[in-house]
């Protein structure tokens, strides 16, 4: 079971979420005021659901001010299907997003693979060059400085890295990364890749590579 934070203003969206996830067992806090956020302790919250389109703080704003002070992954509700507000979630320290109407079954998936991802057993780190990951605590080093990934940046390093020398295609890192298969629209990963080389790159690192036509690898 895992404690989930849902935010909207949409109060039947609120109901939904609750009725699909507590049938998985989860525990799901509502809250339809934006503003209230801040009196919670987000620490308590496995996994945190946001609306991007709220009045007087949005979702990217809320984000933006939660992610510094919390670890637990953030999913996006989002009613448009312009690429540009995946792409700045993603930039916030988002790790999903799920297009409105969304179907009962991808919401499950989605939060199932998640909490999967968080709780899975651990073991304790390896190097790669100057590179070393703590799968422990889910941080990555170069030399003595932390690099600073989000979760969702930090799974897909650490998976390319585990299997440095293969090249993998967006969607198979989508679905061994997040834990669920997606038939479209795989600017996520492209964009999370994006993100990676620049945080690796001020350390003076640059090891993920492009296969053209393929896909990427770690050299």
């Amino acid at each position: 079971m895992a404690n989930i934070l849902a935010v909207d203003d949409d109060k039947s969206i609120l109901d939904l979420i609750e009725n699909v996830l507590n049938k998985s067992g989860h525990f799901v806090k509502k809250i339809n005021e934006p503003e209230k956020v801040f009196q919670e302790n987000l620490s308590y919250y496995h996994l945190i659901i946001l609306d991007i389109m709220m009045p007087n703080i949005d979702g990217f704003q809320l984000c933006t001010r939660i992610r510094g002070s919390v670890d637990s992954p953030i999913l996006f509700l989002t009613a448009k299907s312009d690429e540009t507000d995946i792409i700045k979630g993603l930039g916030l320290g988002g790790d999903d997003f799920l297009m409105k109407p969304f179907g009962v079954q991808e919401l499950r998936a989605r939060v199932d693979a998640h909490i999967r991802r968080e709780q899975r057993e651990k073991i304790n780190s390896v190097i790669i060059d100057n590179i070393r990951f703590s799968i422990s605590s889910k941080e990555c080093f170069v030399l003595d400085n932390k690099v600073p990934l989000t979760k969702s940046e930090y799974e897909i390093s650490e998976y390319l890295a585990l299997n440095r020398g293969k090249t993998f295609s967006k969607e198979q890192i989508f679905e061994v990364v997040f834990g669920y298969e997606r038939e479209s629209n795989l600017s996520a990963i492209v964009e999370h890749i994006k993100n990676i080389r620049a945080k690796f790159t001020q350390f003076k690192e640059e090891p993920i590579k492009t296969v053209w036509g393929i896909g990427y690898k770690w050299e």
